[in-house]
């Protein structure tokens, strides 16, 4: 009769790990069948994670009434790791009090967790993939008897626990398949630059120095730079180029979501939990786990939000609006901002803790108008992609519609220029490209007409003369106004708009000697 009652134990068992994906409802589902043979408070199942050094609950259940226990991870050295790998192949089953059980293999079990333990690894195929644990309150509750029962639960709660990792690998992969496509379908509409960098090896090479650099680690990174100058290229570039890549890229505009929903969006929320939750919802951290979430306006998040944005960010958990259980991800974030956080966590609007966590490693973008070098192949980059948009035929910039855009200040930056090349494919009906129209009343902030200076401007330069020589002559014109003064209020450079590094980079180039202009004014007038 008792192997009658055990044997329709296993196959209630069985039937309840085979019945469920995920191995949390499968726990909850066991966990009180098993009060009918043993005398168990508790059920955890723990996944190894070697190649994160750690342990973590991934189910629980109770058997009688309490509160859930919390999904919690273990952190190991190598050495306990190896210990604990040697005791799942052994297949050997550990109980006693917690505290012994710790001692021999340190990082089984949560720290919550005390009183009669008996534990068992989880293997399918000789393979380790984790272990049971089950939890009484009253010291000694596991007799030699125990240890046939719980061998046999093995088996199923490790097909559960296989089971459930599959499915989490195949969502990940249909998310990211998703987020691809999500990508291709969009880019016909953005007005930014997608996968090929223009100006990887001119004005952005010290920012690509750095993406290659962090993007073999996990660190968070924030992205700083002006509105429409490719902070999302640089991040989509860090995830392309990290162990992540397979896994999903997911952006989240964080300045576009109203503050009573920032909490569901991010984190998800339980079925009930408010008027209109109808279902379960998985937030943004859930379905970017394995991959990458940028958070850009990071700086236009609520300061409650940014609490648990920093409780993510240290030890990767989480709670549903809703919720009361733990839930653990592994997402590696990239945050970027037009705003300085440095200074809005001085004054209080930005969790100073939260600047820290994520400014681990800060990439600057420079603005358009301090990589001139780039304007032509990107104005030639966004002609073409008008033109196969358009279905016209495809037309690139001339040498004379590249001396308006060079000398225009772009203060939206390389998502203006793409909407001005644009319009100028528009304004000249697939025959050419009218970025003189295109530019518009904006012309009023090209450079050169800043306020007349002691001399005026040379006229433009004809159509046939190279861009260089162009930039050369309007250079000079300038120098001559400010007498050679590069830097300052009244220098060049402040003329230009342009960092006085970047002018005296471009002087050296176009081989202008600054000192030449010192006394322009004095031999003009000398007989």
């Amino acid at each position: 009769m008792a192997m009658e009652r055990f044997m329709r134990l296993l196959l209630d068992v069985w039937r309840e790990a085979c019945r469920h994906i995920e191995i949390r409802e499968s726990v909850s589902r066991i966990a009180p069948l098993l009060v009918r043979r043993l005398d168990v408070d508790l059920v955890l199942i723990r996944r190894l994670r070697p190649d994160q050094s750690r342990v973590v609950t991934v189910g629980a259940g109770l058997t009688r009434a309490g509160d859930p226990p919390s999904m919690t991870s273990s952190r190991c050295d190598e050495a306990q790791i190896e210990a604990l790998l040697r005791w799942c192949r052994a297949g050997r089953i550990v109980r006693g009090p917690a505290e012994d059980v710790r001692r021999e293999l340190p990082g089984l079990l949560p720290d919550e967790i005390e009183g009669d333990i008996m534990a068992g690894a989880l293997s399918l195929e000789g393979e380790p993939v984790g272990m049971l644990i089950l939890s009484a309150t009253a010291p000694g509750s596991f007799r030699d008897e125990y240890e046939p029962v719980i061998r046999a639960l093995l088996e199923p709660f490790a097909v559960a626990l296989v089971n459930d990792r599959q499915h989490r690998e195949l969502r990940r992969l249909r998310e990211a398949v998703e987020a691809d496509n999500r990508s291709l379908l969009s880019r016909l509409g953005r007005q930014d630059i997608s996968d090929s960098i223009i100006g990887a090896e001119s004005g952005l090479r010290t920012v690509m120095e750095r993406v290659e650099l962090v993007s073999q680690s996990n660190a968070p990174v924030l992205i700083l730079g002006e509105t429409g100058s490719g902070k999302e290229v640089a991040a989509r570039a860090i995830h392309k180029r990290s162990a992540r890549q397979a896994s999903p890229f997911l952006r989240v505009n964080c300045g576009a979501i109203p503050p009573e929903l920032i909490d569901s969006e991010l984190f998800g929320h339980e079925r009930g939990s408010f008027t209109g939750a109808v279902s379960l919802r998985k937030g943004w951290f859930e379905r970017a786990d394995g991959g990458t979430l940028f958070l850009d306006e990071v700086g236009e998040l609520p300061l409650a939000a940014q609490v648990r944005l920093l409780r993510v960010l240290q030890d990767g958990t989480f709670e549903r609006v809703g919720g009361q259980r733990e839930l653990s991800v592994d997402v590696r974030v990239v945050a970027a901002t037009n705003r300085d956080l440095r200074a809005m966590a001085a004054d209080g609007r930005f969790r100073e803790d939260l600047w820290y966590r994520i400014a681990v490693f800060p990439v600057k973008i420079p603005p358009l108008r301090e990589r001139v070098d780039d304007i032509p192949p990107l104005a030639a980059h966004f002609a073409l992609r008008a033109a196969k948009r358009l279905g016209t035929t495809p037309i690139v910039p001339a040498p004379r519609d590249n001396e308006l855009l060079v000398m225009y200040a772009w203060p939206g930056n390389v998502r203006e220029l793409a909407a001005v090349i644009e319009r100028a494919a528009i304004l000249g009906n697939g025959r050419t490209l009218d970025v003189a129209k295109a530019l518009g009343v904006d012309t009023r902030i090209i450079r050169s007409e800043e306020p007349a200076g002691p001399s005026a401007p040379p006229p433009m330069p004809s159509r046939t003369l190279a861009l260089d020589a162009v930039m050369k002559s309007h250079i000079e014109s300038i120098l001559t106004r400010t007498h050679g003064r590069v830097e300052g209020p009244h220098g060049a450079a402040r003329l230009l708009e342009m960092n006085p590094n970047t002018l005296r980079s471009r002087m050296r180039k176009l081989g202008i000697d600054r000192t030449m202009f010192h006394d322009a004014d004095r031999r003009r007038i000398l007989p």
